[in-house]
């Protein structure tokens, strides 16, 4: 017998569970949720974020996806999105849980090595991505982004500021061997971009405040210039 609620507005709720239409987390998501629950919230943050500033681009490419839970947020501003991360293991775990009420293309790629389709994506963005990318490789890893954009794509960068690391957790510092500050996240977007607007973020807000004081780094870039298939 189903179970029955004691008010009625909510019995569909039960009704959807009984019939086996529940959502559950990905890798990262749920030890994010199982550890440090609020860091979920920053997370999720940043992914609306991006789905505003990447609103109205009919085609959007993620880099480093890993499990994609947030991915859907972007999804939902209305794009056809690929989201494509270079460890297989999470993009087998993303298709695993990805709701087919929210489709997602899904691949395994590098973007440090080659750009992902030829001049085929308005927009891109990468979350907690290039911090994890050495210095030697940044260059060749925006390249192919912008490789892979339209003559009119737009990019947004969003990693942990440089100044947040003296704050940062041991698991939050493990593999972050490039963070960036606002100054130099201009300057690495201005190579490949003729517009770059830089954004502070602290917990789940996003402001124009001091970069020293910022916990995380956004950068937004439109206007790719003319990148050589050999850069």
């Amino acid at each position: 017998m189903s179970s029955q609620s004691k008010e009625p507005q909510y019995q569909f709720l039960i009704e959807r569970k009984e019939d086996g239409d529940t959502s559950r987390f990905g890798l990262m998501s749920s030890q994010t949720w199982q550890d440090d629950p609020k860091r979920l919230l920053f997370v999720l943050s940043r992914y609306k974020f991006a789905a505003k500033m990447l609103s109205g681009c009919r085609r959007v490419l993620e880099i480093g996806c890993a499990d994609a839970f947030g991915t859907r947020i972007v999804r939902q501003a209305g794009p056809e999105v690929t989201a494509v991360d270079f460890d297989p293991i999470f993009i087998e775990n993303a298709r695993q849980t990805m709701d087919a009420r929210w489709p997602v293309d899904f691949a395994v790629h590098d973007m440090t090595e080659t750009p992902f389709g030829a001049n085929t994506f308005d927009g891109a963005f990468a979350l907690d991505v290039i911090e994890h990318i050495t210095p030697e490789k940044e260059d060749a890893f925006v390249a192919n982004v912008v490789r892979s954009l339209t003559p009119h794509g737009v990019l947004l960068l969003g990693c942990p500021s440089q100044a947040s690391q003296a704050h940062a957790s041991k698991p939050s510092r493990e593999g972050h061997v490039n963070c960036k500050d606002g100054d130099e996240m201009r300057k690495l977007l201005g190579r490949y971009f003729h517009n770059i607007f830089v954004f502070s973020m602290n917990d789940e807000v996003v402001h124009t405040g001091y970069f020293p004081m910022a916990q995380y780094i956004f950068g937004l870039a439109c206007g790719p210039k003319v990148v050589a298939a050999s850069a």
